[in-house]
């Protein structure tokens, strides 16, 4: 059975190279893990050399196709040239800085320091906000749970706010950082004050917002605010917040969900 798997993935990474004579990241607009990437494909300006496309051009996330090449029917997933498929988006968003080096700004800090803190701040968003961001947007097993989710956030905004240094994450030099975090903030920033009842994100967070000022007038972190609030307007617009449970969660005072 497991060679049987090890050929299958073989023939779809084949495939996706027969078909490519590019490099291609899967994803869609509304992911904020993509959309990390796609920052640093257009500030690198990497767009000649790598085409951004929706999985369901291979079937979708769940399609054999799509398997063969990330078993974990997750995304982003970058192809390489070579038909290398590679998954995660910060080992994507490194691969790219490291193979593309020479092409634009660097997007890492110059310093020890700088280069720490910005892992740092990439490292607590993605161990400790992605594993619960989905308590903003999805069914949940419980009331419980999602309020945890909520709380949890709060708080790892307020650590954030203790390790961002101004104007961006690592201090004057823009830096993956910046790419790993800014769509997320785009997810609070439309999510919470709609759906939550916080009044503001970044309120008793000054360095926070004035990080997300200076990333909202970066016109690739425009570019990429408007795809992502896109995708986020069409979920609403599909009821998606009321389908999801979540208008009746946050209905019931006993838990708390203004921050």
């Amino acid at each position: 059975m497991m060679l049987a798997q090890a050929r299958s993935i073989g023939v779809g990474r084949r495939t996706v190279c027969s078909i490519s004579a590019k490099a291609k990241l899967y994803e869609v607009p509304v992911s904020n893990n993509g959309a990390r990437n796609r920052f640093i494909i257009r500030k690198k300006g990497l767009e000649g050399i790598i085409d951004v496309v929706s999985p369901q051009t291979i079937g979708g996330l769940k399609s054999p196709e799509y398997l063969a090449l990330n078993p974990q029917g997750k995304m982003p997933l970058l192809v390489t040239e070579e038909g290398w498929p590679l998954p995660e988006s910060e080992v994507i968003s490194q691969y790219l800085l490291d193979k593309y080096a020479g092409h634009g700004p660097s997007l890492v800090a110059s310093t020890p320091e700088g280069r720490a803190r910005a892992n740092l701040a990439t490292r607590i968003h993605d161990v400790y906000i992605v594993p619960v961001q989905g308590c903003m947007y999805r069914t949940m097993d419980s009331i419980e749970a999602r309020a945890k989710g909520i709380e949890q956030i709060a708080f790892q905004l307020d650590v954030l706010e203790g390790i961002v240094q101004g104007p961006f994450v690592a201090g004057s030099e823009l830096t993956a950082a910046d790419a790993a975090l800014f769509p997320t903030f785009v997810f609070f920033e439309f999510i919470l004050p709609t759906y939550f009842g916080w009044k503001d994100v970044f309120a008793g967070r000054p360095k926070l917002k004035a990080w997300w000022e200076t990333m909202m007038k970066d016109p690739e972190g425009a570019k990429i605010y408007e795809e992502v609030r896109g995708g986020l307007q069409g979920w609403a617009n599909n009821n998606r917040w009321k389908d999801q449970g979540i208008v009746d969660h946050v209905a019931n005072t006993a838990y708390k969900w203004a921050y």
